[in-house]
């Protein structure tokens, strides 16, 4: 008979790896420092909008396989809404220039041929150059393999490459994205298609696993903030919550599903990339949003991302380091400037908007930090390692998380 299994994190991590645990007969108990579940990728209702917010605005596309599996398994599939056919359309705010990037049904991508079908102002030689993240060596910044002077890396490469790393062009490992063009553009249409939670990422995430779980007879513990791990004889043996031990028996397991630093103040000797990048959300009230267009990527301003759904607007900006340390109301006017121009709207800032910062929202995804990535299994025999900052091959995503949490599983259940 399958043993307990105790998960310490209920982001997205500690949820699948807990998932996929019941299924197969494992007894689970999730035990979470915060009061609520889903870590970075949730919704909650904004007292000050009146509306249901993201915390962030995440795109999946049809080929994050992992991410899709996972909400099969809780039910939630059907959560997901976008267009029946791969398109992302961009505008150029400081060139006024607006273009849909439509890749090919097949894994040849014939448009490249075509001036009509390709980024404006770039050329086939520049879309070539993108094999060149194929032979990336570990050293390798996607600036430096792709070259920052083209109108192809300005209008396309840099702004996918930021959002997926959230790191800079110029510093983010181009290893570390090579495996995601691979898997949704790389494999045609079909696989890159833009999914979004119809109503919340709690919605579609979270709230549906709790209840898969439960009803699988898998159990929370919130406000439950781990303070030390109790190591006899080479294994976890105790979970020292501070005014409660929870014992750990010779056939339970123990997954770690927290941030990294928090991972290595618990594990002795624990190696793990200490850099963080921030990312900055602003969700603004506008009852006239325009509808026809759900999500559109922004080139020459101060995000990259803008999404609408309903009366809200939301804006994404990544590597936001330096945007993180200025005032709230700062940050609304230049991140509104940009959906203004984006959306040929009034200049003049909403009355209700919230910003959003998260300071270490993932590890700097440098290729000196991605070295640091540990894998899922430690040196103590029942201690197991999950979260986005885990050598998944994967950047820090929501497809990335879910398979840091997949893999601690398989390595429990394979034990």
């Amino acid at each position: 008979m399958a043993g307990r299994v105790h998960v310490v994190g209920a982001g997205l991590a500690g949820l699948s790896a807990a998932i996929w645990l019941a299924k197969v007969g494992y007894s689970v108990q999730i035990y979470e420092s915060s009061g609520h579940a889903g870590g970075r990728c949730r919704s909650y209702h904004d007292s000050h909008l009146d509306q249901l917010i993201d915390n962030g605005n995440h795109l999946l596309l049809s080929g994050n396989r992992a991410a899709l599996n996972y909400l099969r398994e809780i039910g939630s599939a059907g959560s997901l809404t976008g267009p029946d056919r791969a398109e992302f359309p961009f505008v150029d705010l400081a060139a006024d220039l607006r273009w849909t990037v439509r890749p090919d049904q097949g894994v040849i991508p014939w448009s490249i041929f075509s001036s009509n079908r390709r980024v404006p102002g770039s050329s086939m030689a520049d879309y070539l150059r993108g094999l060149r993240l194929a032979r990336a060596r570990p050293g390798d910044t996607v600036a430096q393999c792709l070259g920052a002077e083209s109108q192809l890396y300005r209008r396309f490469w840099e702004p996918l490459a930021v959002s997926v790393l959230n790191t800079a062009a110029v510093e983010g490992s181009a290893q570390l994205l090579w495996p995601v063009i691979r898997e949704t553009f790389g494999r045609g249409e079909a696989a890159c298609r833009p999914l979004m939670a119809r109503e919340g990422l709690s919605e579609s995430f979270v709230t549906p696993a709790l209840a898969h779980l439960e009803a699988r007879g898998g159990q929370i513990s919130f406000q439950h903030r781990l303070r030390h791990l109790v190591i006899e004889d080479g294994r976890i043996s105790g979970l020292d919550f501070g005014e409660e031990v929870r014992s750990v028996d010779a056939a339970d397991s123990v997954i770690l599903a927290v941030p990294p630093a928090v991972a290595a103040d618990l594990v002795p000797g624990l190696t793990v990339p200490r850099q963080s990048c921030a990312i900055v959300n602003g969700h603004f009230h506008y009852s006239n949003a325009p509808r026809g267009t759900p999500f559109l990527g922004l080139v020459g301003g101060t995000a990259q991302w803008l999404f609408v759904r309903g009366d809200i607007v939301s804006v994404t900006v990544s590597a936001a380091d330096q945007l993180a340390g200025r005032p709230a109301d700062e940050i609304a006017g230049l991140i509104w400037s940009d959906v203004a121009a984006a959306l040929n709207l009034p200049s003049g800032l909403p009355e209700r908007y919230r910003i959003v910062k998260e300071q270490r929202a993932t590890f700097a995804q440098t290729p000196e930090q991605v070295r640091l990535r540990p894998g899922a299994r430690t040196e103590w025999k029942n201690l197991y390692l999950a979260g986005d900052w885990t050598d998944t091959g994967l950047p820090a995503t929501i497809e990335g998380t879910i398979r840091s949490g997949n893999a601690s599983a398989e390595k429990i259940i394979n034990a």
